[in-house]
């Protein structure tokens, strides 16, 4: 199912063995692919659009805590796990700066990387005679999604930044100023709609993994909703909803099935293959044994009954915020099961942990080698955004079909929304988001966007931990790292304060 993955890692490395730089990431984003290069046919072309895909698997991006820092933390769904500092305690309180936020530099180097490469691919494939029309609309199309996806976690996470769509020298890099995250949304929406038009609706099993031409709508979905472009994200929602081959599942743990992978909901998906992902921490959402259970006493005969089970407790331990979210979920809303745990096989739990985001499976799925894939886009979040855009359009009066619809799975009798003000249904899809799509990297940047950032954390009371102390207007990006800033000083050119960081 999974030989795509295997394809891309084989030609990435014979990529990297050519390459004249080992330290590329800290040195020059271009030596895996040189700016030189030229593809004389499609499988060249291909291996190294494959390249691009490696940035993602990286610690710093889906690989451990890396995007989960930004778009988890310091929101009111995940916290962590136990008392202590580190920059997950900083991230969800609110204790960063410039100097503080470790493994910043590091997302921002791979994000950087993927756009300098793609930058490259672009300008190789074009009009490049070795290449047929076919792989020419699938590499351009692939790199453009990759291109904008890079620049979307970019403007989500620092705001302005460099941007650049052509093949630079790594001098002329060095010295860009930071760029209107406005205008660079509007030029990713204009790359979006060519790759939705160049890329497939769906991929042969051996291809799966890659972005089709929907995970490219849902995208443009999500920048438009940022821009507050209500009619085209409505538009392009429906689309998505009325015309591609996604449905939503009708039981809402088969989503989240490890042996369940590329089911019809799920839209784009990072994938993870046991064995060829060794020492890249996915399990952060599993309990940690040393953490569990809530007596101590029960440890050994906890460890015993899930080694019966062939499972275990040897994750990172992330937990869901248990008064901001354990304590408000719905009782009688049955997607509670998947996303809080309270006790496992009869033992009570210190922490509360999310069962859909977790693999306990030691054969398959042990400590910092699982298979799991990671769940960008599903089709559920494209209803509730079609609900949003809709209700801020004309209302809530079409948007309840689109609400009602996730609602379906997630009650037993129903309880579709009915009888609201604009006002009450803009609440109302505030929780539905949080219930569906908890855990999964949207809540953060949701609450962002909605402008309510700050106070939803001045107003949830918080069991663990208290960012409500710390937060200011200015949290709701992060800062620039301050390496990047000794290299490039252009950086402050348009905002010495470097987010309000300063």
């Amino acid at each position: 199912m999974k030989k795509y993955i295997k394809e891309f890692i084989t030609l990435f490395l014979v990529i990297l063995v050519s390459s004249s730089c080992a330290n590329f990431l800290e040195e020059d984003p271009r030596d895996i692919l040189s700016p030189t290069i030229f593809f004389n046919s499609d499988l060249e072309a291909k291996a190294a659009v494959n390249g691009l895909y490696v940035p993602l698997y990286d610690g710093s991006m889906y690989g451990s805590y890396g995007l989960t820092k930004y778009y988890e933390y310091g929101a009111d769904v995940i916290e962590p796990s136990r008392e202590g500092g580190g920059v997950l305690r900083d991230c969800n309180d609110y204790l960063l700066d410039e100097d503080r936020d470790a493994g910043a530099r590091d997302t921002w180097i791979q994000l950087y990387k993927i756009i300098q490469d793609a930058n490259i691919i672009i300008d190789r494939v074009t009009d490049n005679p070795n290449i047929t029309e076919q792989g020419n609309d699938q590499f351009l199309g692939e790199t453009l999604f990759l291109r904008a996806f890079a620049y979307y976690h970019l403007t989500n996470i620092f705001g302005d930044v460099p941007y650049y769509r052509d093949n630079l020298s790594i001098d002329e890099v060095q010295v860009l100023p930071r760029y209107n995250k406005t205008l660079i949304r509007q030029d990713l929406i204009t790359d979006l709609q060519n790759a939705q038009n160049l890329l497939p609706s769906s991929y042969t099993q051996s291809e799966q993994g890659r972005p089709t031409s929907w995970a490219a709508a849902t995208l443009m979905v999500k920048i438009h909703l940022i821009l507050k472009d209500w009619q085209n994200a409505r538009d392009k929602a429906v689309e998505v909803i009325n015309s591609s081959p996604h449905q939503l599942l009708d039981n809402y743990e088969d989503i989240f099935d490890p042996n369940n992978e590329y089911n019809a909901e799920n839209i784009f998906e990072i994938v993870f293959v046991k064995d060829l992902n060794p020492n890249i921490i996915t399990s952060i959402y599993s309990p940690r044994i040393r953490d569990e259970p809530r007596r101590s006493a029960d440890r050994a005969a906890l460890t015993a009954a899930l080694d019966d089970r062939n499972e275990g407790f040897t994750g990172y331990g992330l937990a869901v915020a248990k008064c901001g979210f354990v304590d408000v979920f719905p009782t009688d809303d049955l997607r509670r099961a998947m996303n809080i745990a309270e006790e496992y096989l009869g033992y009570e739990l210190k922490f509360q942990y999310m069962p859909k985001m977790w693999n306990l499976d030691q054969i398959n799925s042990p400590r910092e080698n699982h298979g799991d894939n990671y769940i960008v886009f599903r089709l559920a979040d494209v209803y509730l955004m079609a609900a949003e855009a809709e209700n801020e359009l004309n209302g809530p009066n079409n948007a309840y079909q689109y609400i009602n619809k996730v609602r379906e799975r997630a009650y037993e009798p129903d309880q579709p929304y009915t009888g609201m003000s604009q006002e009450e249904f803009r609440q109302a899809i505030y929780d539905e988001r949080k219930w569906e799509l908890g855990g999964e990297g949207h809540r953060r940047m949701d609450l962002v966007r909605w402008g309510i950032l700050l106070d939803v954390i001045q107003n949830t009371r918080h069991c663990s931990y208290d960012p409500a102390a710390n937060i200011q207007p200015h949290h709701v990006l992060f800062p620039i790292p301050a390496e990047e800033i000794l290299l490039n000083p252009a950086l402050l050119e348009t905002d010495p304060t470097n987010n309000g960081y300063r």
